[in-house]
């Protein structure tokens, strides 16, 4: 999508997608904080059938991968997340009027400072949805990863539609 010149100069346009992510980077603060206020390690709330509230930390990545790496993961992690930041704003203050890809962007990226703002303040990060059916458990999540993985899936629908557009 063609974008203005002034919103390419200055980024102006990039501000609405900066603020969603702040948006998203407070709400998950919010719900850690209260987890944390509420609920020692391990502690557990039944909701329903299917979905409980918990306490857990994760000093890994997705699914705790690297969770029993002996500490060097979470500066790792930290690192990783402080340069798709760097990226994300690049990439948002380049194409601030494609929606969608923008959108994608800025839920990744206020999810991602979420859980570098949790490994920074406590050296790991604050996951609480709980999802389980008949004995089997889906790793606990936070609202940082839900914004992430919307994010990831709204930029595979975006280069979908790309690439649909240009047959």
């Amino acid at each position: 999508m063609a974008r203005t010149a002034q919103a390419g100069r200055t980024g102006a346009g990039m501000w609405p997608w900066l603020a969603w992510a702040v948006l998203l980077m407070g709400a998950d603060q919010v719900t850690k904080t209260l987890i944390l206020n509420h609920y020692q390690l391990g502690d557990s709330t039944f909701i329903t059938s299917f979905f409980n509230i918990v306490r857990a930390h994760n000093t890994g990545a997705a699914f705790s991968f690297l969770s029993d790496a002996g500490g060097w993961q979470r500066w790792l992690f930290t690192g990783i997340g402080v340069a798709a930041t760097i990226f994300i704003v690049w990439q948002l203050r380049a194409h601030p009027g494609q929606k969608l890809f923008s959108f994608a962007l800025s839920s990744i990226l206020g999810g991602a400072v979420g859980n570098v703002v949790d490994r920074l303040m406590h050296g790991y990060v604050v996951d609480f949805l709980q999802f389980h059916y008949a004995g089997w458990y889906f790793p606990s999540f936070n609202l940082a990863d839900s914004a992430i993985t919307v994010g990831a899936a709204c930029l595979i629908l975006d280069e979908l539609l790309r690439v649909r557009r240009g047959r």
